[in-house]
Order: structure tokens, then C-alpha cells, then sequence
């Protein structure tokens, strides 16, 4: 009952960034303490108790969405020529946590699933296509897109 009551926020939040809904998130969560008590054995070390919880419902999460079809991009698959604008130029520009969150919520799946794995939950290009069964390159070009969007709508809140 510890564990859960240690992890269940930070497992929640995890999984709400990744399917948008409170409830479903909830029962992820649920279905991700089941399979984490069910195979607790194959836990290495107690220290590594928190990163694999979040895997675990990461998993969980994106396999709710493969059942209920929200994955259906993953089968389009296109390469975007790279440019200038993708790298990065950094601004004096400050964003509330909550604004970025906001923005981040709009994007199409497609886009918000690559960049909660990226930019939040640390995963990198090659775990990601390999949890999507994309191409890197595909996943790479869905973040440069994803983010590209991202700047362009929270740039858009500095002008209005």
C-alpha cells in the first residue's frame, strides 16, 4: 500500500500526459500496479522502483491507446527534409509550466506522444520508435514537426 500511495501521482501524471483523460488514466494506472505487483520478481533493485513503475505505465498507457485505435498514425510514416528552423535558437522568452502544458495538449497525437516521451519522460528517439514500431527517422521527424508547432502556438500567445 506504500508503494501505491508513494507512486500513484506520479504514475497518474505520466499517463494522463499521454491519453488525455482522467478516467482511462486512472485505470492505467491501476492496470500498471497490477502488472507491476504480478511480476515485482524480475525487479532488480529497490532503488530502480520508481523508473520502472513509469515504464510500466508507459506501456500500459500506449497500449490502451493501440486498443482503442488512437494509434492509427502509426502506420503513416514520412520523412521531413531538415531545416533551418529546426535548431534550436534560445529567447529570453518565459513560459508558465501551465501554458506550455496547455500547448503541448493541442498538438495531435501523433506530435504529443513523441514529445511527452522526449522532452519529459526522457526516452530516447530509438526507445520510442522501438515502444511506437516506427522508424527513428520517422519519430525524429514527427518530434522536429511536433515541436516546430509547439513553438509556433506558444509564439502566437506572445503576440495576441
Amino acid at each position: 500500500m506504500q508503494v501505491y500511495l508513494m507512486y500513484k501521482d506520479m504514475l497518474y501524471n505520466v499517463s494522463y500526459r499521454i491519453i488525455k483523460n482522467t478516467q482511462d488514466a486512472q485505470d492505467t494506472v491501476h492496470d500498471a500496479f497490477i502488472k507491476a505487483f504480478q511480476n515485482i520478481s524480475k525487479l532488480e533493485s529497490d532503488l530502480n522502483l520508481g523508473p520502472w513503475l513509469k515504464r510500466i505505465v508507459i506501456n500500459c498507457s500506449l497500449d490502451f491507446l493501440r486498443q482503442k485505435k488512437k494509434l492509427g498514425w502509426l502506420q503513416e510514416s514520412y520523412e521531413l527534409p531538415e531545416t533551418e528552423e529546426d535548431i534550436d535558437t534560445y529567447e529570453d522568452i518565459t513560459f508558465k509550466v501551465e501554458e506550455v502544458k496547455k500547448a503541448i495538449n493541442t498538438l495531435k497525437d501523433k506530435y504529443r506522444i513523441i514529445i511527452v516521451l522526449y522532452l519529459i519522460e526522457d526516452y530516447s528517439h530509438r526507445e520510442i520508435a522501438e515502444q511506437l514500431g516506427l522508424k527513428e527517422s520517422t519519430v525524429r521527424n514527427q518530434y522536429v514537426r511536433g515541436k516546430r508547432l509547439l513553438k509556433q502556438q506558444l509564439q502566437s500567445k506572445l503576440i495576441v
